[in-house]
């Protein structure tokens, strides 16, 4: 028989999800996207953009439903089980860096959106992304070089073991310096070595090390005036260093019926991780002299685990698929920010040590009514502790918190592969236990520990139409409070309450086996729901966000995909006096199998060199000779000009 090879780059959840916005994308789409920085493998997931406003070697910058999610605050990101987003981070709340995964480890992503998921906690209001590692890796040599002063060199391969276990080893080296007139000089080592046992358990070792230079926003007067081009920077000696290292453990069993039948997934992990920055993002406007660049400093270990247990079961009479587990996580962690001239030390301004954690319980049912109808109810219940010791002279003391959320969904169909979902549901951010400020009384005054959200959809998925996959869903988003960006000290911080509305459309049409073409639209309308003479629109959050693109492989020996992407206009203050066009993007990947074993492909980003900014914000900062209160600008910075890569990938 021939073997038959069908793209798809989603799998199909009909009948299975409880929201019309889940879904599940395959490795297949990973491998053939267009990717210029490994964390937009996560742009796979519809409506979701990543971006960037400084280096290569930072968190990148996420933006989805309205949301302007800076480094990662409100998008739960887990690989393999792992926790990504930092809890208390020197530079961001829920700072998620993405620089530690090789994109041929990832085995696809499983994706939800809203707080509607009992097995969902910290971040994971808007949204939670969960990659996969692989479970085999072909034996493989790839090598790359690009028009941007980016080179790459990636080798793994499987070893097959007695009783059909498997040792996964691999490893990538790096360099990029991009378009930039002071280079980014980004150095990148990652290693990989998993252990998949036949049993059901797989070990895993990853070891990440980064250094480079940055780039960050810049102010368009600067640009008017001549100190620096388009791809200048102000301070050359912003950038940073990053280094990363873990040990995890996944286990997943099917039960017996003398246990009870059911399955059994448990994982525990534990994280070692450091990170500095540098970043000038106001110039003078603090201190004339020596400028304002800060130096950021943070030093973590993490540790935690999960445990679940799932079981069909019967419940008045009705079938019922239930689901029960633990989740618990502790953060130990040193953080500091430092007045710094060229990453030289000038005054520390802020130093804590803390220690952070949490014990979550969940349970959730769907209950299926006939053939027809369906529905989800969850409780999750999470309890959160932590103890800050400053260390310059400022607040320190301890923090308890819990909240209760319950969670709800019902499913009407299939009818002709159509369904109709119904949900609700509260979910929560932490907030940086550090953000304590002394009132006029001399009483500790703090933002919430645990910010709560909640949120409403209404959606319809179908599969009517042969080939054709597609969903709309109607959302509406509340926050009790927004995090925002300051950029007098690099960091987020708690804002003010916040509702997004809007709608997304979804859908991927296959008419050939070796075809695929998807569309992603999300419309969305942000305002603060407080009254403020400053104004009402959030910051930062796009009204409109939309992708589409087209997929092959197996065209013969062809294969590639084309993507465009649209990042709509968007306020950048809240009175909506200042205003962001966006930006759009087009994205090229070609590929020839030279032979069964050798390929090349070609990767050409912003294929129609768009000049437009991937992001901009507007704020105050001093350039030397001006007056000391500053002055307010667009900062910006640009997409990277159109480039190209090509690589060589060799499997043995």
């Amino acid at each position: 028989m021939s073997e038959v090879v069908v793209t798809a780059s989603t799998q199909d959840v009909l009948g299975k999800a409880a929201t019309a916005s889940e879904g599940v994308i395959t490795k297949q789409e990973l491998e053939l996207r267009p990717v210029y920085r490994v964390g937009q493998l996560l742009e796979t997931v519809p409506g979701l953009v990543v971006t960037v406003h400084s280096g290569e070697g930072k968190a990148n910058q996420y933006l989805l439903r309205g949301f302007n999610l800076d480094h990662g605050t409100d998008l739960a990101t887990f690989v393999g089980g792992m926790p990504v987003n930092a809890r208390t981070h020197a530079h961001g709340q829920g700072y998620t860096d993405l620089n530690f995964l090789i994109p041929e480890a990832a085995a696809g992503v499983r994706f939800t959106k809203g707080p509607y998921y009992a097995t969902e906690g910290d971040f994971s209001s808007v949204g939670a992304n969960h990659l996969g590692l692989v479970a085999e890796l072909p034996g493989q040599v790839s090598a790359s070089a690009g028009t941007v002063g980016d080179q790459r060199l990636f080798a793994g391969t499987t070893l097959e073991l007695r009783g059909g276990d498997r040792l996964i080893l691999a490893g990538e080296a790096v360099h990029l310096d991009g378009p930039w007139d002071h280079p980014d000089n980004l150095r990148k080592t990652n290693l990989m070595l998993r252990y998949v046992g036949e049993a059901g358990l797989s070990l895993t070792a990853l070891y990440y090390r980064g250094l480079w230079n940055a780039t960050t926003d810049q102010p368009e007067r600067a640009m008017r005036q001549g100190l620096i081009s388009r791809f200048g920077t102000l301070d050359p000696s912003d950038g940073g260093g990053s280094e990363r290292f873990s040990l995890s453990a996944e286990y997943a069993r099917d039960l017996g019926l003398a246990f009870g039948g059911g399955r059994i997934e448990a994982n525990a992990y534990a994280i070692r991780s450091q990170l500095t920055l540098f970043n000038d993002f106001t110039h003078f406007l603090d201190d004339s002299a020596n400028g304002d660049q800060h130096g950021q400093n943070d030093r973590r270990t993490t540790a935690g685990g999960a445990l679940s247990y799932a079981v069909r079961t019967t419940l008045l009479g009705l079938p019922t698929d239930a689901i029960v587990g633990l989740q618990g996580r502790y953060d130990r962690l040193y953080v500091d920010a430092r007045h710094t001239r060229a990453r030289a030390s000038l005054t520390t301004l802020l130093a804590d040590r803390v220690a952070e954690w949490n014990l979550s319980a969940y349970g959730e049912a769907t209950v299926h009514f006939g053939h027809h109808a369906r529905a989800v109810g969850g409780l999750r219940a999470d309890h959160f502790a932590a103890s800050d010791t400053n260390l310059v002279g400022g607040i320190s003391g301890d923090q308890q918190a819990g909240l209760l959320q319950p969670k709800g969904s019902l499913i009407l169909g299939p009818w002709m592969r159509t369904e109709l979902y119904l949900s609700a549901g509260r979910g929560f951010h932490s907030n940086d236990v550090r953000a304590g400020t002394l009132s006029d009384v001399g009483v500790v005054a703090r933002p919430p520990f645990l910010v709560k959200s909640k949120g409403y959809e209404v959606g319809l998925r179908t599969s009517a139409v042969p080939h054709l996959q597609a969903a709309v869903t109607l959302f509406q988003a509340e926050f009790a409070s927004e995090l925002t960006y300051n950029a007098d000290v690099g960091q987020t911080e708690a804002g003010r309450p916040g509702r997004r509305r809007g709608v997304e459309i979804t859908a991927q049409y296959r008419p050939r086996p070796w075809i695929e073409l998807s569309a992603n639209l999300a419309f969305s309308r942000a305002r603060y729901t407080d009254p403020d003479p400053a104004g009402d629109h959030i910051e930062d959050a796009p009204a409109f966000v939309g992708s589409a693109g087209v997929l092959v492989d197996n065209l013969g020996p062809w294969f590639g995909a084309v993507e465009l992407r649209d990042l709509g206009a968007h306020a950048l203050s809240s009175d909506d006096l200042h205003r962001s066009d966006g930006y759009r993007e087009v994205n090229l990947d070609l590929g020839y199998k030279l032979t069964p074993t050798l390929r090349v492909q070609l990767d050409v980003f912003n294929l129609f060199d768009s000049r437009q900014n991937a992001a901009d914000y507007v704020y105050v900062d001093r350039l030397p000779g001006e007056p000391a209160q500053g002055v307010e600008d667009r900062h910006i910075h640009p997409l990277e000009p159109r480039s190209a890569r090509l690589a060589v990938t060799a499997r043995f």
